[in-house]
Order: structure tokens, then sequence, then C-alpha cells
């Protein structure tokens, strides 16, 4: 049976003090949404409805870019969560297969729950996901009479035996679209909050004979953000879970907990990472690379036996191919570094292509932007740029050619050829000391004019 997702994302989070809607809070790099949204891909769903409220054009552009099919429609007024669903019924209009309803706050339901959800499914009419909290607090009690879910009570409502349940609500819920809206037009306000709870339908199944039950998972999945402390919890477990994740798969990670991980993070078997790591989103490393310290990658690929770092900066676009050098303090962005070639000391390469086995000596800088344009660098093969040369985009080297240290290229240099373009060294005799002689007798001057 087909699926579709509804997310609610209308909360506008007022304990994050924050005029970012609560659900575009990032971990590992990426919304909560995002994350949200990339567990219920994993269905292929028909539909994924978004329910916005605060900030619903910043939220709708989110989920967009995540999923350019997602529909977001908008809850103008908070009136509880079965309100908020009621609000995607127009946008599945005609759907006739089976509906989750997920939480845009909720980021780490993984998609193996789901699944088990949607096993429960083809036996009970309503199923909701629940877990065994360390502590009840506030959550909803899930009431259960063996597998059978009986209700759901909310904190606010619920009577004293009713709260010594630790079997607690996670909010998402699985029916057919069918059973789903239809139940959900029964459900009714008298409660202690005034609120039109999604969790009612459960009560509501049951009077009307459907079956009801709950899906267990680990209660760190349903972990709810809602404070900028929640947000930092929740960056914390999803590390602490990619990290145990790269180290089974066969990575290694010298000091693991000071190595971060972006959300969509790939990192291949055999490959080292040493200490203070940061991944941005965008990152893959194939087999066998080598991440040196303090580096920070985003939008990279970096290819199998490259090495990069020690402090080593890799932008948008940066492409490095087997076995690339890539060394301190070097930043590259939206440039080709073909197999074999060197970047190893305090270099920008940036909007270039560099050949294979070339060498980019210390201090090289592509000049690419003019104020108001980027231009192209193209180096080609076994090419080797001298220390501190300025390459003035757009500017090409052709293959086995040379640039000597201090050289400002500001025009093509064929290949084979040497260039050179720095002013000639002119030697003053003794005009050094003659300079020294004077400096000094001014600062003595200046001394005495203290005292």
């Amino acid at each position: 049976m087909s699926t579709s997702l509804i997310i609610l994302a209308a909360g506008k989070g007022t304990r994050m003090r924050s005029d970012l809607p609560k659900v575009l809070h990032k971990v590992a790099g990426f919304p909560l949404l995002a994350h949200a949204m990339t567990s219920g891909a994993a269905f292929e769903p028909e539909r994924t409805v978004i329910v916005t409220g605060h900030g619903a054009e910043l939220v709708d552009a989110a989920a967009r870019a995540v999923d350019e099919a997602a529909t977001c429609v908008v809850q103008e007024e908070q009136l509880g969560t079965g309100h908020a669903v009621l609000q995607a019924r127009p946008a599945l209009d005609g759907f006739r297969g089976d509906v989750i309803v997920l939480y845009g706050d909720t980021p780490f339901i993984r998609p193996e729950t789901l699944q088990a959800m949607a096993e429960a499914r083809k036996t009970h009419d309503v199923v909701v996901l629940g877990f065994q909290a360390a502590d009840p607090a506030k959550y909803g009690r899930l009431v259960m009479d063996g597998e059978e879910l009986q209700k759901i009570v909310e904190f606010k409502d619920a009577s004293i035996r009713e709260r010594a349940i630790d079997f607690c609500n996670s909010g998402v819920v699985s029916a057919s679209a069918e059973t789903l809206f239809a139940l959900l037009d029964k459900v009714g306000n008298d409660n202690a909050s005034g609120e039109y709870y999604l969790t009612d339908i459960v009560a509501l199944a049951r009077e009307a004979g459907l079956s009801a039950t709950a899906v267990a998972c680990d209660e760190l999945e349903t972990m709810g953000v809602n404070s900028r402390a929640d947000l930092a919890v929740a960056e914390a477990a999803f590390q602490a879970r990619a990290r145990a994740e790269a180290l089974e798969s066969g990575v290694t990670l010298t000091a693991p907990e000071t190595v971060f991980f972006a959300m969509d993070t790939h990192v291949g078997p055999d490959t080292e990472i040493e200490p203070n790591v940061v991944f941005g989103p965008g990152v893959t490393i194939e087999n066998g690379a080598h991440i040196r310290a303090f580096s920070h990658l985003e939008g990279a690929h970096v290819s199998r036996g490259a090495v990069v770092g020690p402090y080593a900066r890799l932008r948008p676009g940066a492409e490095l191919a087997e076995d690339v050098r890539i060394g301190n303090f070097v930043e590259i962005k939206n440039a080709v570094i073909d197999e074999g070639a060197k970047v190893n000391h305090l270099t920008y390469i940036g909007d270039a292509h560099v050949g294979e086995r070339s060498n980019i000596g210390a201090g090289t800088i592509t000049c690419n932007y003019d104020g108001v344009f980027k231009h192209r660098t193209e180096i080609g093969k076994r090419v080797f740029v001298g220390s501190n040369t300025m390459l003035v985009a757009p500017v090409k080297l052709g293959d086995d050619a040379m640039t000597g240290s201090g050289t400002v290229v500001t025009k093509d240099v064929p290949e084979g050829a040497l260039a050179l373009g720095r002013a000639d060294q002119v030697n003053k005799s003794g005009l050094a000391r003659k300079m020294f002689e004077i400096l000094k007798a001014r600062k003595e001057k200046q001394a005495e004019g203290k005292s």
C-alpha cells in the first residue's frame, strides 16, 4: 500500500528565544525538519505534506530544498495537533493509502522504526509509536491491554494511576487516510487545554470497533527539540551515533569525541580522521583517505588515497582525485584537483582546475574575483607553480609550464614555458647601515622628548 507523510511544523518554538521557526534550527548541519523528512523518505512517500505556521515561507523553502515535490499548508490558528493534521486533508484529496504523522522538531526517528509501524498496520487500524520513558514527566500515557492500545491520556487529564504508566506517547501515528480523517472529524476540545488532540483518535477508534496498537522504540528516537539546551543534547546524540557508526564501518577516528559529522556525511572504510575535524553538509570521503587534524570540509569530494590537512579548508565544489595532497592552511573552493597533484602550503585555489602531478608552491593564490564576476584558472599537467605566484584569472598554464617565485601571471603561459613577472632586484651599497643609523637616531630623539 502506498504511504504519504504529514509532518507538523507550525510551532514558533518560543523557548528557543529566536525569530527563526523552531524546525529550522540545525542539528548536524541540517534543519530539524530535514531530519524528519529524510526519515520518512525511506518509504518513498507518494505525497509529503508539511503543516506550517510561524515563518511559513521560510519553512516552505526549507522543505522544498529537501523535496521539491513537498506540499506546504498553513495552520493559521494553533488549535492543537488534531487540528493541524486536518489542515493537510485538501493536499491528500484522492489519496487512498496509509498516512504517517511525524513532527518537524523530532529528528531521530529511524526508518526501521517507521517500517515496524507499517508492519503493525497490517493487523491494526491505528498504530501509535511509544517508548519506555526513564522519566515520564508530562508525556502522554499509552494505556495498553495486552497488544491492544485502549487510549492515550495527556498528562494534564490523567488520573494518578494513569500517571504511573511509563509507556509514553511519541505523537507519531499511522492509519489509512480515510480512517485518520474520519476519526479526526469526531475529535472535540473538551480538555484542560481546550485543544483538538490527535491522540484522541485512539479512544474514538475503539468506540467505532476499530483496533489500535502501539509499537515501541528507543526513547532517544522520540527526542523533541524545544529549547537551545535540547538542541545541544540533540547534536550530542547525533554525533555519538554517527561516530559509532563510522567506527563500526571501518573508519579510524583517533579522537572520536572531537570529530563532528553532518547528517549526510559519507566516509569510506580505511579512512583515517585525526582530531578536531568538522564536516559540513555535502561531503563524501572515499576509502583510504586521510583527513588530518583541524580541517574543515563542506560540499567536497575526496578520493581514495588523498591526504587533507592539517588545518585545511575544503569548500563547496572541491573535487580531489586519487592521491592528491592538500596541506596546511590551504583553501580549495569550486576547484578540481587531478590525480597526484600537490597543494601543500598556505595557498588559495578557487574556481580552478589543477592538472595531474602539478605542484602548487606555498603562498599561491588564484585571483578569481574582480569584485563583480568570478573567473576561472586552468593549470595543466605536471605544472610547477613557484611560491607566492599570483594567478590573475581568467588565465591558463599549459602542460609542463613553470612560474618563477613571486610572479604575477596576467596572461596565458604556453606549454613548457617559464613565466617570470616580477620587478628586477636593485642593491644599494651601504644604504641599509645608513637607514638603521637614521632610524636609531630618530628613536633616541623621541625618547629624550618623553623624559
